[in-house]
């Protein structure tokens, strides 16, 4: 969604907030390919398996995401993951897909036996902070491993 940050922080500008600046990693140095300012507009599927996205390309004016006319483009994929970082869960999309939440308004899913991560929609699971709530990035990628 965002556009890519600056390769160098401008430190008067963020202190005492976490700096904006470009991180790479080993893993994006290992044929990762990143792009910005990019909004998914849909989900493509076949047979209920996702086959890939409908996305949009956006600009920023008067401080506010809009969609770039004509820039609309469509990718293939067979998983769809989404990494929001320290967000609340999305309570609109669990919703639209009939989720059960919990009483934290996290989504409801089991954590062990045959459908460990398994919420009540069929083929829908929930793993790291969108089921626990917000917390270390290693329980995130612990759930993630065992939800796959």
């Amino acid at each position: 969604l965002l556009p890519r940050p600056p390769e160098e922080e401008n430190k008067p500008l963020v202190w005492p907030y976490w700096p904006i600046k470009l991180r790479t990693s080993s893993s994006h140095d290992e044929g990762c390919q990143r792009d910005w300012s990019v909004a998914t507009k849909a989900l493509i599927g076949e047979n209920g398996r996702v086959t890939g996205l409908t996305a949009v390309r956006l600009e920023w004016k008067d401080g506010k995401m809009v969609e770039v006319a004509g820039s609309e483009f469509t990718l293939k994929a067979d998983l769809v993951l989404l990494a929001m970082g320290f967000t609340n869960p999305v309570g609109g999309l669990l919703d639209a897909f009939g989720v059960t939440k919990d009483a934290r308004n996290n989504a409801r899913a089991a954590t062990e036996g045959d459908n460990a991560y398994a919420t009540n929609v069929p083929k829908v699971f929930a793993a790291g902070d969108v089921r626990r709530g917000q917390s270390l990035v290693v329980w995130a990628i612990r759930e993630g491993r065992q939800a796959a």
